[in-house]
């Protein structure tokens, strides 16, 4: 199980390093010192290395035993902060989340959190797949994006509206773009609003705390 850990511990620095591109057995095994083959009894296949490294990732997403006596609003901002803390601590790697099928243990048991939240939020049972999977799209989307770039800038300001077709609702909200983004702050308006919809999914008319 060390040995395991190590390869793993391993992959994901490459990853973090060089991107998802530079995985390979032999890549690994030659940080290790390693031949390829003797990793194979350790992790298997490539892909097997792949979803050894997607647990590895969503083993950090499952919280402290005491934080399953919080509530339900307050264990979806904890897994989502955490997915998003996640990002930035392996921006190389984060991407394997959006692109493996999650059905690794820990990846199942992150995901049972997200169910035991909803269902404890009142959401009908037949609804909760679905919440589930925009709650998590939503939040490996926006981490992804942080790390990516795609939100680096911080801002999109009159000036970066290109010469050419006319974009009058950019002209009309450049004051607005052209405003540095706390990024911060719009995740967690975003997980409100996010909260808000979970809510309105259960129909919920008690328990209203923020």
């Amino acid at each position: 199980m060390r040995a395991k850990q190590q390869i793993l511990d391993e992959a994901l620095a490459l990853a973090d390093e060089h991107g998802l591109a530079a995985i390979s057995m032999r890549a690994v095994a030659r940080r290790m010192g390693l031949t390829s083959m003797a990793l194979y009894p350790y992790v298997g296949t490539k892909d097997d290395l792949l979803d050894g490294l997607v647990d590895r990732l969503l083993a950090g997403l499952l919280p402290d035993p005491a934080a399953a006596t919080a509530g339900w609003r307050e264990r979806l901002r904890a897994i989502a902060r955490a997915a998003r803390a996640l990002a930035s601590a392996h921006p190389g790697a984060y991407p394997l989340l959006m692109t493996r099928p999650s059905a690794t243990p820990d990846a199942m048991r992150a995901v049972d959190l997200i169910y035991d939240a909803l269902l404890d939020a009142g959401v009908p049972e037949p609804e909760v797949p679905r919440l589930e999977r925009m709650l998590s799209t939503f939040v490996l989307g926006y981490a992804t994006s942080e790390v990516n770039g795609r939100f680096a800038a911080g801002r999109r300001g009159a000036g970066s509206i290109p010469a050419g077709p006319a974009l009058p609702a950019h002209t009309r909200l450049s004051r607005w773009l052209a405003e540095e983004v706390d990024w911060d702050a719009e995740f967690e308006a975003d997980l409100r609003d996010l909260i808000h919809l979970v809510e309105a999914a259960a129909g919920s008319t008690v328990d209203k705390a923020p």
